[in-house]
Order: structure tokens, then C-alpha cells, then sequence
């Protein structure tokens, strides 16, 4: 049985009809972000007061049931949907849902699926059950985790142009030689091959021009050619080698592809778990790491594994609080990197004053690839977002479009182009070539373009016109 829930008049026809099984952590950030955008939301769960609670917050509709019941899905209205997202906690249940939809709809699936051994086979089950998208938010943390303790300097490490182009936001310490110069004289006479994009000065955000002085304190936010970044980092004084040793404390599913990116790049990797059984398991899939069976929150246990000398320090457990004190703890005894996973963002001004170091928020790896699709999905145009990062507590957001197409942007000088305010255009990637753009620069065919902006909602290379 189910149920069906309308909480009033539903909102005017949006851009596109979607429906949401699953209305944990990621459902809810799905429905706050989709909704902003003016979609048309539905949302399926088999907990009644979820359903009722996001219905009402959001003003979308809502389905009390079990989302890979064809009749939940028919009540849904999936036959009129454009796409259906399976968040639920259950791998097989988000593939199953996505099956129904795919026999009977002609609507786009997305899958979420964390198990490893299906996250192995991600292609092959997106081909096989025709899904348009499978995401994997642990392995999606990990890997930003892994760049990050790549170059440890960095408190956010966010990937573009298919891995040659790194987005990387740190804080300029007192002393340093960046307090009080202008971004025209850094580009002059320090590294010439990156662009400052974006900073946040006492909680402002500024997308800043050639004369804007920087000053000790800022956080500050770079793109540049891969190749560049790390020299970049050794000329202002900053540590610019990955680190040589990492203690994670916490054996889940986020540990372990931490564990297996780490230990790719040559970190020795120990791994501190509760759950003995789980700590066999980690064993026999992580030859090359150190399993610690024990309580990870046991600071004599911490101090014996050594947590004083360690170069980089990650809680990933699952509770949001043991990981900040955690942190904490670390940082009190050690000069370790430390990074700090969190799920809730209930409290997001809090977690922001305290010296945590880099924070990761999983759920929004889900989203952000999600919300790229969607924007792609609605642009009947072949120039459209194909990778998107929302930056500064989501105040700010980093978009690359594929140029597949002639349109009003390409083949004009980038100058004489009427940009959207708070707009920066940052790089261009042509066959590979990361371009830093001046204004006698234009963006061609075959491109795809970068830009940093405070506007919400770009779907399509053209979008950047004001």
C-alpha cells in the first residue's frame, strides 16, 4: 500500500519533471537544489514523515512508498518524467528502481551505488540498464580527499578538463608574499600561467579584477594548468609535496577508496576500526595498509599509533561530531593535514569557525553532478555545462560547457564579448591546452570554457551573455 501526499496548489510547470526515490541526506540536498532551479519535483519514500517534512519545506509533491513499485512509480506520474534519480540507502534497490522506469517510461535514470564491487562495474550496468548516470558519493570524497593530501597546502582541490585543470582554494598566511600585493603583480612576477577567480575576505565573496590587493587572512581561489600548480605553491613558500604517511581512523566504505587512492600514489596508509570482522575484511582488500583493530576516539590509542608524527590525519567515521573532535584533537598535538568529513550541514556556520583544516561534504559530490546533468538535459544546444562545483559555503558556483557548436559566443574576441557581473572567464581548454584567456582570445568550436560566477542556474555556454 501507499500513499499520496499533496501538501496544497502545486507549483507552475518547471523546466524539467523529476522524480527523487529516497529522502535521506542526498534526496533532501537534491530537492533544496533542484528546487531553487524552478523544477518540477516529485519525491518517493517509504517514511511518511520524510515524504511530509520536504514536501511542505520544499512544495513539492510527495509519494509515500516503495519507490520500485510500479504502481508508486505510475502514481508518481513516471510515464510524464524526464528524469528519475534512486537515492535510496541500497544499491540494488536504487538499480531496481531505475530498471522500472527504464520498461516503462521514456525518462533518464541516475543511480546511486557505493558498493565497490558495483562501482567496478559502474560502466557495464550503465550500458546494461540503460542508465544515464551512476554516482558514487564515497568514491567521489575520496578522490577529492586523495587530491587535496596530493598537494596538502590546498584546504580544496576540484578537478576540471578531464583531470588538466585543478581549481584550488587556500588562505594566505600572515608574512606571506602574497599579503598585499595586487593580482596583476602575482600573474607579473610569480606565475603567470594561473588566474585568481574568486575570494572570500571576512565572509564576502569577490570575483576580483587586475588591481585588487590581496591581504593575509583571504581565502583565495586559483585555476591553472595541473602542471602549474604545484610550482606555483613552492615560489610563494607553501608545501607543495604530497604527504608520506596518512592515519584514517574509521573502516567504511569512504576509508577504503581513500585507502585505495592513497596507497596508489605511494602513501603508507593505517586504518584504525572499531567492528573486528570489518577490520579481516580490510585486511584481505588492503594488503598493502596497516588495520588497527580499536576504538579510533581513544586518544591513548592514538597517541600509540602514532597520530603525533603523522602527516595527514582523516576521521571518517559516521557520526559528524566524533570526526570534528577528532580534528581537533589532531590539531592541538600534531602539524598533521588534516581533512574532516561531513554529512550534516545543519550547522555550517559553526563547523566554518573552527580550524578544521579541508572539509569534504559527500552529498554534494552527488548533487553537483547531478544538478550538471540536469542543466545539460534542458539545453537543447550542444554547448552545454558539463562539469559544475558549487564553492563558498554554495554562494559561488565553477562551470565548464562544452562548445559543440557554433553560437553567439564563439569566434569573437572575448573583449568585445557583454559578459553576465560577477563573471569571471577563466581557462580554455583546447585540445588539451589549458589557455588562460586575455581579451584578444575567442572561444571556438570544439572548446570547452570554465568560468567562475555568483549567478545560479547557467545551463549553456551562451548563458555567460548578459
Amino acid at each position: 500500500m501507499f500513499d499520496f501526499f499533496k501538501p496544497g496548489k502545486k507549483a507552475a510547470k518547471a523546466s524539467l519533471n523529476i522524480i527523487i526515490i529516497g529522502c535521506g541526506r542526498v534526496g533532501t540536498t537534491l530537492v533544496e537544489q533542484l528546487s531553487k532551479e524552478k523544477h518540477d519535483i516529485t519525491i518517493i519514500d517509504n517514511k511518511e514523515r520524510k515524504v511530509r517534512l520536504l514536501s511542505e519545506m520544499y512544495d513539492v509533491m510527495g509519494v509515500i512508498g516503495n519507490g520500485a513499485s510500479y504502481d508508486v512509480q505510475q502514481e508518481a506520474g513516471v510515464e510524464e518524467a524526464d528524469l528519475l534519480i534512486a537515492v535510496t540507502d541500497y544499491d540494488e534497490l536504487n538499480l531496481l528502481c531505475c530498471t522500472i522506469a527504464n520498461q516503462v517510461a521514456d525518462c533518464a535514470t541516475i543511480a546511486r551505488v557505493r558498493t565497490p564491487d558495483y562501482s567496478r562495474e559502474s560502466k557495464y550496468l550503465r550500458d546494461r540498464l540503460g542508465l544515464a548516470m551512476i554516482i558514487n558519493p564515497e568514491l567521489e570524497a575520496a578522490k577529492e580527499a586523495a587530491r587535496i593530501l596530493y598537494l596538502p597546502s590546498a584546504l580544496e582541490v576540484s578537478s576540471f578538463a578531464h583531470g588538466q585543470a585543478e581549481l584550488i582554494k587556500f588562505r594566505i598566511p600572515e608574512g606571506n608574499v602574497l599579503d598585499g600585493i595586487t593580482l596583476s603583480e602575482l600573474r607579473g612576477n610569480i606565475e603567470p600561467n594561473l588566474l585568481v577567480c574568486g575570494i572570500e575576505r571576512e565572509g564576502d565573496i569577490i570575483i576580483p579584477s587586475g588591481d585588487f590587493h590581496m591581504q593575509k587572512e583571504d581565502e583565495v581561489l586559483i585555476v591553472a594548468d595541473r602542471h602549474v600548480t604545484r610550482g606555483f605553491f613552492e615560489k610563494i613558500g607553501f608545501q607543495s609535496n604530497s604527504v608520506k604517511n596518512c592515519l584514517i581512523v574509521g573502516g567504511g566504505m569512504a576509508s577504503f577508496y581513500l585507502a585505495q587512492e592513497l596507497i596508489s600514489m605511494n602513501i603508507q596508509v593505517k586504518i584504525i576500526e572499531r567492528d573486528s570482522k570489518r577490520c579481516e575484511e580490510l585486511s584481505i582488500l588492503l594488503p598493502k595498509a596497516v588495520i588497527i583493530n580499536g576504538d579510533g576516539s581513544d586518544e591513548e590509542l592514538l597517541e600509540e599509533e602514532g597520530i603525533e608524527y603523522v602527516e595527514a590525519f582523516v576521521p571518517l567515521t559516521g557520526i559528524d561530531e566524533e570526526n570534528v573532535f577528532l580534528t581537533l584533537f589532531a590539531k592541538q598535538i600534531s602539524h598533521a593535514k588534516c581533512i574532516t568529513k561531513i554529512n550534516h550541514i545543519n550547522f555550517r556556520n559553526v563547523i566554518n569557525s573552527l580550524d578544521l583544516g579541508s572539509v569534504i561534504y559527500p552529498r554534494y559530490y552527488t548533487s553537483e553532478a547531478i544538478i550538471a546533468y540536469v542543466r545539460a538535459k534542458q539545453n537543447a544546444s550542444d554547448n552545454a555545462v558539463d562539469t559544475l562545483y558549487h564553492i563558498f559555503d554554495n554562494r559561488a558556483e565553477a562551470l565548464e560547457f562544452n562548445v559543440q557548436e557554433v553560437c553567439e559566443v564563439t569566434d569573437i574576441p572575448i573583449r568585445k564579448l557583454k559578459l553576465k557581473d560577477e563573471l569571471l572567464l577563466c581557462f580554455i581548454n583546447r585540445n588539451g591546452k589549458i589557455l588562460i584567456p586575455s581579451g584578444q582570445d575567442r572561444i571556438r568550436v570544439g572548446d570547452t570554457v570554465m568560468v567562475m560566477t555568483k549567478h545560479e542556474g547557467l545551463g549553456s555556454i551562451t548563458d555567460i551573455l548578459a
